[in-house]
């Protein structure tokens, strides 16, 4: 491999940060505390919730980072992320976007 492609490559690997490959059998477990608005399945309960099943794994690394930072903000969210861990964060990613969800188109 040509230098200037592995120094791209490298450099491609260091921009994207460390890589956390999430658990879903433990973001399964700590989901008990997003049942009440999100359910344990994905589907939301509240009409305010966003349904989380078969959702992207970055996108929601990314939001729950945000809402732990204080970059994105909701009365709910921004108080129950400061509580999870970046470990906490990729379980929940893992377990929420590997829920399988049927799309059907309507007739």
């Amino acid at each position: 491999m040509p230098m200037t492609r592995t120094l791209a490559v490298l450099l491609l690997l260091a921009a994207t940060g460390p890589a956390v490959a999430g658990d879903a059998k433990a973001g399964r477990a700590k989901a008990v505390g997003c049942q009440a608005c999100h359910g344990l399945d994905g589907l939301s309960k509240l009409p305010d919730a966003p349904n989380l099943a078969g959702q992207v794994e970055p996108y929601l690394v990314k939001a729950l980072t945000e809402f732990r930072n204080g970059t994105r903000k909701n009365e709910v969210m921004s108080v129950a992320a400061q509580e999870l861990s970046d470990a906490d964060i990729a379980n929940l990613a893992a377990y929420y976007s590997g829920i399988q969800i049927d799309v059907i188109p309507p007739g």
